[in-house]
């Protein structure tokens, strides 16, 4: 991976910038820090304020695995031009038959939960959370939510960090969901920044040179080839694309 904020790299960015561009970004561990309970997450007023001056320079989304109308909430105030939720379901899949069977799911994780004292459950909706930071057999946990998707028809696991996610198979994910807004706005190139496993089918996608992967923090096991070191550094990130726009408009 290739750290997309040294000085070796600012032209790659400078590139990405001119034109019709598309900037992506998701929402726990990227725009926000990550925290012990879901409920708790905020993006910082530094980054507030950047993402405002951001959102009037560029056509901006987020994608998250929150549900749309939590993290919509968690962003009032910024100019996002879409706010993708559930994994990149809502809003375009987020059909009653999809929902209907996902709450179907919700009893038994509940009973599979019960020998774990700390997990938490987050029902979206259209998706289901398990955060696990204060389980102490959390392997055990990880592999008992496994064997219970994997008995449940469609369902589909995400993994990430202290949390699980139980998503049905097929409507979509984050990849589809980027694909389709870059079609929506005839944007031919996009910038997508995300720190997680859940990112990973935006960071996998097969467009080449259209696509700059940016992950929050440095590991092998990603597909994306850029990242910055923690999440600490999104404001120079946002800082430094603010910039390069203002520029390349002269």
């Amino acid at each position: 991976m290739r750290k997309i904020l040294s000085a070796r790299y600012a032209p790659v960015l400078r590139d990405f910038v001119s034109g019709d561009v598309l900037l992506a970004f998701d929402f726990d561990g990227t725009l926000s820090p990550i925290v012990s309970e879901p409920g708790g997450a905020r993006i910082r007023s530094s980054t507030r304020n950047l993402l405002k001056r951001l959102t009037s320079l560029y056509p901006c989304i987020l994608i998250s695995g929150r549900s749309r109308s939590d993290v919509r909430r968690r962003v009032r105030g910024i100019e996002f031009r879409e706010v993708i939720g559930n994994h990149g379901i809502e809003p375009w899949d987020s059909r009653r038959s999809i929902e209907r069977r996902v709450q179907g799911w919700a009893p038994k994780l509940r009973k599979e939960l019960k020998p774990f004292p700390g997990a938490l459950l987050e029902n979206k909706g259209f998706s289901l959370s398990v955060h696990f930071r204060k389980v102490d057999r959390k392997r055990e946990l990880v592999a008992s939510v496994e064997r219970l998707a994997a008995k449940i028809p469609k369902a589909h696991v995400v993994g990430g960090k202290l949390v699980i996610n139980l998503v049905p198979r097929g409507p979509a994910d984050k990849g589809v969901a980027l694909r389709r807004e870059m079609e929506r706005r005839r944007c031919e190139r996009a910038i997508y920044v995300g720190d997680d496993a859940t990112d990973e089918s935006v960071f996998a996608l097969p467009l080449g040179r259209r696509l700059l992967a940016i992950r929050v923090g440095k590991t092998r096991a990603s597909c994306a080839r850029y990242f910055i070191g923690s999440q600490r550094q999104i404001d120079r990130l946002l800082r430094t694309l603010v910039a390069a726009r203002i520029t390349e408009r002269g």
